[in-house]
């Protein structure tokens, strides 16, 4: 490259291909011999996490009913993506308290409403998969929540099904092998 050429490279914007630009230091291009590691130039890699994921919060509503003859009934809903038995749960919401979030996520995903307690009644674990394909693991806190209203349409009746079961069916029906004894053993703490 002469020092006219490389002048026009600086004035239009681009680079030259040879000396100790882009390319790294000049070698003759008809030279048998590989290039040494260093006159190589670096690329820039990303940065992997390393070690296992962090464990992630979610929070959960338990919704429940007693009928007429004083059987507590507990309504579980399928996951949209592998239509396994769960209950109502999301990510936390900015500052709004956990059990908020919790009946939300009721309103949202089951199409119901009611009262919820402001304690965690259980909490159970599980690998939650992301859409990227990332399995992370979830620590789940549930809040008890006595349906009083069940709506017919609401924004995930179409992705989801619902289905009220004993608690003992309930048990049996969900995947999540923390979550069952939760269910199993619930009993509504009176209000």
């Amino acid at each position: 490259m002469t020092a006219d050429s490389e002048a026009a490279g600086r004035k239009t914007g681009s680079l030259p291909l040879t000396g100790t630009g882009l390319m790294g230091p000049k070698r003759d291009p008809h030279s048998q011999e590989p290039p040494s590691p260093g006159s190589l130039p670096e690329l820039a890699m990303p940065e992997i996490e390393t070690g296992p994921p962090r464990l992630r919060h979610q929070f959960a509503a338990l919704p429940y009913r007693i009928r007429k003859d004083g059987q507590v009934e507990l309504l579980l809903i399928t996951s949209i993506s592998t239509r396994r038995w769960i209950i109502p749960k999301g990510w936390p919401m900015g500052k709004r308290p956990p059990h908020k979030v919790a009946a939300q996520e009721a309103a949202e995903e089951a199409g119901v409403e009611g009262r919820i307690g402001k304690k965690a009644i259980g909490r159970y674990h599980y690998e939650k998969l992301l859409s990227n394909g990332v399995l992370v693991p979830c620590r789940v806190d549930v809040f008890a929540l006595e349906v009083q209203k069940q709506k017919s349409t609401w924004p995930e009746r179409k992705r989801r099904e619902r289905q009220w079961l004993l608690p003992e069916a309930a048990a049996a029906l969900v995947g999540d092998a923390e979550l069952a004894p939760i269910l199993r053993a619930f009993v509504p703490a009176p209000c």
